[in-house]
């Protein structure tokens, strides 16, 4: 069944007070927009339409990391009905299931867009609206039926008198689908006779059931797939009910939570059973957590790949990768493509970037690691460094296996320490450092016996 979603992403959402286009703000770890192309693909959308208007430039940079979607602008916004005629003529789409929905929609699932496009699909309905019944109707538009079960008319809450309000507690979610050629043969039929002078498409119900076509409802169960988000406080609160089934969906899958409410996974990551997410911990992007680890507390970690049984303790880390058995922090970083190998530790304030820790290696405090590659069995002394940048361009460091760097090193890139070799404390290496050598340099010691009484009484004679 080829299906085609159109994604109403034009309008500039003023109740949130912001800079940004509604659809740009953030659900977790992506923006509203994203959570409703996501679902639109996952249920098999053969092209996925975004309509964007207000902040137009960025939504569609944004967009432009979805290679399946194509953006319209509605230039002058006119309502729904117009951002659909838009999208219409702007794709040329004029058949099979065509499924409207807003772009602030988070929580709608997958399987309730396939349900809502099918349910136009096979010719005995042109139209079909998403229902759903919250806790709260008012606001909503009310769903009266007719006797055939087909639907009637679509009431705004405006309209309603006090029975209607009482009894019709079926609500109108927002979104539509359509029999492509029928929507597309009577699309122009929507007036803008009304106080904005716009054009909606909720009108299309009518217009559709005037000329003999019938059209029916698909319901959410979940009511919370049919809410939308017009101001921050409603976005947080869809964004509690996002965690909540996510992190509901990992405790079934096997992953422990000491408190759910203080975890915040996207909706891409994935984790392994008898993993312990700890408190304060947000795992983002196409993160992936190995089993029997233990993340957190205070841990980010985004489009990182995580093995079993390792321990990151307040560790932030961006697009890298850890081996299994690897324990890190508290109070580390790592970022720019990292790679902790098995076994390895990578301790308290250390920063690591663009590197390779190799197995059991240890880069235990108060160090940054940058541009290097490190062999297996190394052990970095507190307070060292690599200084991979000469102000103009990085360089690598390449360390042997079996190193031992002493404290507050400085390895001045570019240069290589070989295998088995000792380098002292306090040194600067600025030299290649041959295999199994020692490399020490440091100024010559100088100690003057009695100095300080005597500087003292100097200090007190020109005083007085």
């Amino acid at each position: 069944m080829p299906m085609t979603a159109i994604v109403l992403a034009a309008g500039e959402g003023t109740r949130m007070k912001s800079r940004h286009p509604k659809v740009m703000h953030k659900l977790l770890d992506r923006p509203l927009v994203s959570w409703v192309t996501r679902a639109a693909r996952e249920a098999g959308a053969e092209r996925i339409v975004v309509v964007v208007g207000h902040g137009a430039d960025e939504v569609r940079a944004h967009l432009a990391n979805e290679k399946d979607v194509e953006c319209v602008e509605q230039a002058e916004r006119l309502g729904t009905g117009h951002a659909v005629r838009v999208a219409l003529e702007g794709t040329g789409v004029a058949s099979g299931p065509v499924v409207i929905l807003n772009g602030d929609l988070p929580l709608i699932e997958p399987a309730t867009v396939r349900a809502f496009a099918e349910s136009v699909a096979d010719g005995a309905h042109a139209a079909s609206v998403l229902t759903m019944t919250p806790p709260d109707p008012f606001g909503y538009g009310r769903i009266e039926l007719a006797e055939d079960g087909t639907v009637a008319r679509i009431i705004e809450q405006k309209d309603c008198t006090s029975e209607q309000a009482a009894s019709l507690l079926e609500c109108n979610a927002g979104c539509y689908a359509f029999d492509g050629a029928l929507l597309a043969a009577h699309i122009g039929e929507i007036g803008n006779d009304n106080a904005q002078g716009e054009y909606y498409l909720p009108d299309m119900v009518e217009i559709l059931r005037g000329h003999g076509h019938a059209t029916t409802i698909v319901h959410c169960a979940d009511y919370r797939e049919g809410l939308g988000a017009n101001n921050r406080a409603q976005l947080a609160e869809l964004t509690r009910f996002a965690q909540e089934r996510i992190n509901e969906r990992l405790m079934d899958e096997g992953v422990s939570m000491l408190d759910p409410r203080t975890v915040w996974v996207g909706p891409d990551v994935t984790v392994g059973r008898d993993t312990v997410l700890l408190p304060m911990t947000m795992l983002w992007g196409e993160t992936s957590v190995g089993e029997e680890c233990v993340i957190g507390p205070n841990t980010r970690l985004t489009d990182c790949t995580v093995a079993d049984h390792v321990s990151l303790e307040e560790t932030v880390g961006v697009d890298v990768t850890i081996e299994r058995d690897v324990t890190c922090g508290p109070r580390a970083y790592l970022r720019g493509g990292a790679h902790v190998l098995a076994g390895a530790h990578v301790g308290t304030h250390v920063e690591i970037k663009n590197s390779v820790i190799g197995e059991g290696s240890k880069v235990p405090h108060l160090s940054y690691i940058g541009d290097c590659t490190m062999g297996a069995g190394v052990n970095i002394g507190g307070g060292s460094i690599t200084c991979n940048y000469d102000g103009v361009h990085k360089n690598r460091t390449t360390i042997g296996d079996n190193v031992f760097v002493g404290s507050d090193t400085m390895m001045v890139a570019p240069v290589t320490i070989g295998d088995g070799a000792l380098v002292g404390a306090s040194s600067c290496v600025t030299k290649d450092v041959p295999a199994d050598a020692l490399y020490l340099e440091r100024a010559e010691a100088r100690i003057v016996e009695g100095y300080a009484a005597k500087r003292l009484e100097r200090l007190k004679r020109d005083e007085a």
